[in-house]
Formats: C-alpha cells, sequence, structure tokens
C-alpha cells in the first residue's frame, strides 16, 4: 500500500487508467489485480467481460456468423464485475458466471467471439464508462491501443510460450479442470493467431508501452517493477 497514499490524491472527473496488454496466460489479470490492490484503484478484467459474452452465445446456441442473431443477443446481455477478495466476481444478467467462464469450451471461442466488430463496440463502452468515475487497471487485448490510449501506463506483457503453457495447466488444475499440455499449447497458438490477424482490434502493442517479459520473475518482482513505473508516470 505504499503508494496508495499518493494516487489517491490524484482523483479526477475521468479517472486515472493503466493499461496492461498481452497474450493468453501471461499473467495480465494477476498483475492487474495486485497492482489495483496496492493502488486502490478498480480492477478490471476485460477478458472476463469477453468470456461471458461468449458463455452466452454458447449457452444460447447464437449463430456468430449472422450480425442481426449477434447484435440482438447483446441487447440482452447485463454484465456486471464486482470486487471480492479473491478478484472480480462476474455476473451475466444477475447470474454468478465466475467459474463457467473458464472452462475450455469458452477459451476456444473467446477470441472469435472478441473479433466480432458488434461485440467490441459494446464492450469498449462498457468499459470506457468505467472509467468516468473510477481510477482503473484494466487487462485485455487493446486497452491501451483502443480503449484507452491515453492511459497513464501501458504495459505490455509477454511470458514464453512453454510458460504460459504450465500457467494455464495450473490454473485449470486448480479448478478441477484436468487438459493435457498439448491440448492446453494448441489452445494458445490459435488464439495468439486469431487475436492478432483480427480485423477489428487486433492485438498490437502500443508504441509507447513498455514491453515486460516475465517468464524469470515472481509475482512479486512483477509488481514491484510496475509499482515504481506507476508512480514515475504519476509524477
Amino acid at each position: 500500500m505504499e503508494f496508495a497514499s499518493f494516487f489517491i490524491s490524484r482523483i479526477f472527473t475521468m479517472g486515472i487508467s493503466i493499461a496492461i496488454d498481452g497474450f493468453s496466460s501471461c499473467g495480465k489479470s494477476t498483475l492487474a489485480k495486485a497492482m489495483a490492490e496496492s493502488l486502490q484503484f478498480l480492477f478490471v478484467d476485460s477478458g472476463a467481460m469477453y468470456r461471458a459474452v461468449t458463455y452466452y452465445f454458447l449457452k444460447n446456441e447464437i449463430p456468430i456468423h449472422q450480425p442481426n442473431v449477434v447484435q440482438n443477443a447483446l441487447e440482452n446481455i447485463n454484465i456486471t464485475l464486482e470486487p471480492s477478495p479473491n478478484g472480480n466476481v462476474t455476473f451475466l444478467n444477475g447470474k454468478d458466471i465466475s467459474i463457467d467462464i473458464r472452462d475450455m469450451a469458452v477459451a476456444e471461442m473467446v477470441s472469435k467471439v472478441a473479433a466480432i466488430s458488434s461485440v467490441r463496440i459494446a464492450m469498449v463502452k462498457q468499459q470506457r464508462q468505467m472509467s468516468l468515475h473510477n481510477n482503473l487497471i484494466m487487462d485485455g487485448r487493446d486497452i491501451g491501443t483502443v480503449v484507452f490510449p491515453n492511459a497513464v501506463l501501458k504495459i505490455f506483457l509477454t511470458a514464453d510460450i512453454e510458460v504460459r503453457v504450465n500457467r494455464r495447466y495450473l490454473d485449470l488444475l486448480s479448478k478441477d479442470t484436468l487438459v493435457s499440455l498439448s491440448e492446453i499449447r494448441r489452445n494458445l497458438f490459435l488464439r495468439d493467431y486469431i487475436d492478432s490477424t483480427r480485423t477489428d482490434s487486433p492485438l498490437l502493442r502500443a508504441e509507447d508501452a513498455i514491453v515486460l517479459n516475465n517468464s524469470n520473475l515472481s509475482r512479486e518482482e512483477q509488481l514491484e517493477i510496475c509499482l515504481l513505473l506507476a508512480k514515475k508516470r504519476m509524477k
């Protein structure tokens, strides 16, 4: 909490935003949550929002290649994120789906859903509204390039592919989901490709983003580096 008083004094009508972007399983949400707790900022997991939409589409068998059907479905989706001791709780139309959105069926589909223009427009609108009266840290794929291009700090996280595979494996195992390393590796490669090549808001490093490869960093080391960067940018 050593930086909290410094940041709390900097409250504006339009909140202060910090953007963390990167590929899947690079630890974006872990870092964002830790920074938000230290700085007493709001943490917004944009990935959970896209997963919630994907979960809705899967449950309701929405044909994602039919724009009119997708648009109508989006009008029936209400996503809210509420803080908890273990991070955000994701609600879809009032139902807690925090566990449901982490299964492999959602993981297999989320990049395709996130590539749909109408979905991105709807989510970006919600994300920007969250910043109107909150200082926040948001992680995702296009936070520093599209959602908050004027963020006070932009961090682009990277990690070696095998590190990412092992992290994802352990995360799924902790949720009693057993998936092979080869399946996870295939899923990550596919998501990387879709995220990087989609027409609308592809995953790109913002020109003014700081690249951080955390393959050999502990969570504590990574957090310390990023908090120092944040303090420097806020001067």
